[in-house]
């Protein structure tokens, strides 16, 4: 079965947080990149003109608003595209995640027919994979109990053993039954 997600925020929290600690990385980095040219051009001397006149300044002075204009656009441009990026990436890790909770609370109420689906190139396929084969194997192996059971019933049955043997096995049968779906 082949899955396409229309959604990309699909466990809201998760991903917002992600995408947050990685601007918060790139504001960081902003920052770093203008105090340390800042720290570097702080004993330096910059001669420029302003209208007619010469202007002798410090360099870290001369270059802040150039620096600062800089970094704000390249951090916004860099940031709209790490937001894209961190979404698709996050999406990959929360749409597997979102899928094996919702499967994995069906198997845990009993639906032992129950497969986990995810896409092929999401995270998580071979856990996926060991996950299904984990609840055929316990599938499998209810269900002989549940044969095994059947025979001792009718076994019993032929032999004419007490009727509260019987009821025993039925209602070990009965609770089979009603907690799993073989």
């Amino acid at each position: 079965m082949k899955f396409k997600r229309r959604q990309y925020f699909i466990k809201r929290k998760f991903q917002a947080v992600f995408i947050l600690k990685f601007l918060l990385v790139l504001v960081f980095g902003a920052i770093l990149s203008v105090v340390i040219t800042l720290m570097t051009t702080g004993e330096t001397l910059t001669s420029s003109f302003e209208g007619s006149r010469l202007v002798i300044e410090k360099t870290s002075l001369a270059i802040l608003p150039s620096v600062i204009f800089t970094n704000v656009i390249t951090t916004t441009v860099i940031g709209i595209l790490a937001v894209v990026v961190t979404l698709l990436v996050s999406h990959k890790i929360a749409g597997p995640m979102f899928r094996f909770e919702k499967d994995l609370e069906e198997i845990s109420q009993g639906n032992l027919k129950k497969q986990i689906h995810i896409r092929a190139n999401d995270q998580f396929g071979s856990v996926a994979e060991n996950l299904n084969k984990m609840v055929e194997s316990l599938n499998g192996k209810l269900c002989e109990i549940k044969q095994d059971l059947e025979r001792v019933s009718e076994a019993a049955s032929m032999q004419q053993l007490p009727q509260a043997f019987l009821d025993d096995l039925e209602e070990c049968r009965k609770k089979i039954d009603s907690k799993f779906k073989l």
